[in-house]
């Protein structure tokens, strides 16, 4: 009579089931998880389009309120004119803040998927912090193109010299941040 096979403990190996064996995933789970992951990104992607929109918006309003509170700063420091302009015509292009001799105290570069409405073209801070003028200044920043679900910034500026930041309450970018 032929012996049993043992192991090196001496007892006997036992059979392993079939499922006990099967480890891992069959094809067709792997592809029905895929196709489900598939669909979850496709409901979730336009969402997160517009988060995106939305930070670039509130990162854009954020640089513009540094800036001038930076220009306001400056002006009163050195105790004159402090001035801040756009790159070129369109303030979403970038900005400068120069001093009354004309050199640069910083520089901000264009601001992509971003437009600004601007209500000046140049915006003065004079030595005791005040903006130059008669009214105030009103800075609407919104997604570009336009999107309803991406709520536009203002930042306005008063006749003190205070810059704000404001949210549109009512949707509509044109008419500022009613």
């Amino acid at each position: 009579m032929p012996k049993p096979v043992t192991t090196d403990s001496g007892k006997r190996p036992r059979a392993r089931s079939r499922a006990a064996q099967a480890t891992g995933f069959t094809i067709i789970e792997l592809m029905l998880a895929l196709t489900v992951l598939g669909i979850l990104a496709a409901l979730a992607l336009p969402s997160l389009s517009d988060l995106v929109k939305g930070q670039r918006v509130k990162s854009a309003s954020s640089d513009v309120y540094a800036s001038l509170i930076f220009a306001r700063s400056e002006a009163i420091k050195r105790a004159a004119d402090v001035t801040v302009v756009p790159n070129t015509t369109d303030w979403a292009a970038g900005w400068k803040v120069k001093d009354g001799a004309g050199t640069d105290l910083k520089v901000q570069d264009a601001i992509a998927g971003i437009t600004v409405s601007p209500a000046a073209a140049t915006i003065t801070f004079r030595r005791d912090g005040r903006i130059a003028g008669t009214a105030t200044v009103e800075f609407i920043l919104s997604s570009s193109p336009a999107n309803a679900k991406v709520t536009a910034r203002c930042v306005q500026i008063s006749l003190s010299g205070r810059p704000n930041i404001r949210s549109d309450s009512n949707g509509n970018a044109a008419d500022g941040c009613q």
